[in-house]
């Protein structure tokens, strides 16, 4: 959960001398780590507590950013073991210790971070002492999810001028209820969901927006100066949090539908698209930077916390088979937007007929899952 903070001139630069320090901290641990060859935290603890204690970090302050040190060499490690960082990123990323930005985020517990949801004002450490009162803004919901469900940590980020508290909540799963039936959900560029129910999330309007911001894109990329790159960056966020945002509404309309008539929400198993499927050259940058599992993700975690079962179904031929009589051809799709049967005559919508051979899948899926297991002799 993400609430901004409030700060005046003074707070805010506390706040950032704070964060510098424990980045510059950081970066200090992380050079010892990576020269002593130590990299868990109870042993950089004793290599590096006192010290960071004498450079006026709190007693708190001091273990999370070894804690983060640590967590950072864990995750590469980790992307190494899994195949995710070969060749040259490898050499690059085990010949060099790990830095830290200035303004990268940093943790805080109970012990340096307290709420006051009634007040809407936190008390927080800083490198000049004990800050109190700092206010944040936060919508009814908000405060009530804060009081609720929050637990462990919070982030202090700065992000485009303006300071961020992220607080983690852990929000328990309601029980599944048995579907009566399914809504199939195809995802799409042109048509970015549409379902077995007819309904159609078009993406037109974010295709001309992501248009706009390919052609500001190339003129700034075209500058080749540091302010350029700045601007590149802020508006790369700005994108992705458009993105992120239509993502969120065509999900949630499609849970509350869900919800509202019983029906389990069934999608394609679109891991490794990208490899399968040959788009055009004038499609191959959209789909390579539309987010489809972000909007997966979306729909996931949204019905979990309704009690929407989802079930993801293979995607092979979903648009070039007819429904009606199974038949299977790429001669079936004429257009990229018309389905048209060569055997039966059934035809419509390409992303409807896609959609509602995934709710076929699922229904036949969910049959064999729920199959009683034949009794021992």
């Amino acid at each position: 959960m993400q609430v901004k903070l409030l700060s005046t001139a003074g707070q805010a630069a506390a706040l950032a001398a704070t964060l510098h320090a424990c980045n510059e901290a950081a970066d200090w641990v992380s050079r010892t780590a990576f020269e002593r060859g130590v990299f868990g935290e109870y042993a950089l603890r004793k290599l590096t507590y006192g010290e960071l204690k004498a450079r006026g970090l709190g007693a708190q302050a001091a273990q999370h950013v070894i804690k983060k040190v640590a967590d950072a060499y864990a995750t590469v490690r980790a992307s190494i073991r899994a195949g995710n960082l070969t060749g040259t990123r490898r050499i690059k990323a085990e010949s060099k210790p790990i830095s830290f930005r200035r303004w990268a985020a940093q943790p805080f517990d109970d012990r340096c971070l307290s709420w006051r949801l009634d007040a809407q004002t936190v008390s927080i450490w800083t490198t000049a002492g004990r800050m109190k009162d700092v206010r944040f803004a936060g919508s009814p919901a908000q405060l009530e999810t804060l009081r609720a469900h929050r637990q462990g940590e919070s982030d202090l980020l700065f992000r485009d001028g303006m300071w961020f508290l992220i607080a983690t909540c852990e929000i328990p799963e309601m029980p599944q209820f048995e579907p009566a039936d399914w809504i199939g959900v195809d995802r799409g560029i042109t048509n970015l969901a549409t379902t077995s129910d007819l309904d159609n999330f078009q993406g037109r309007r974010l295709q001309r927006y992501r248009r706009w911001h390919a052609s500001k894109r190339a003129e700034l990329q075209a500058r080749r100066t540091k302010s350029a790159a700045r601007r590149l960056k802020k508006r790369s966020r700005r994108e992705a949090r458009h993105a992120a945002h239509v993502n969120h509404r065509i999900a949630k309309d499609i849970v509350a539908v869900a919800e509202r008539t019983g029906r389990g929400i069934a999608l394609e198993e679109l891991h490794g698209i990208r490899d399968r499927v040959r788009p055009r050259r004038y499609q191959r940058a959209t789909q390579s930077s539309w987010p489809f599992h972000q909007l997966e993700q979306h729909i996931t975690y949204k019905a979990r916390r309704a009690g929407v079962p989802v079930l993801l179904v293979d995607a092979h031929y979903t648009s070039q088979m007819c429904p009606r009589c199974k038949h299977t051809s790429r001669s079936n799709r004429p257009t990229r937007d018309w389905f048209s049967c060569r055997r039966c005559g059934l035809a419509g919508p390409a992303d409807v007929v896609a959609a509602v051979n995934i709710r076929d899948r699922a229904r036949r899926a969910w049959v064999l899952v729920n199959v009683p297991l034949p009794m021992a002799a």
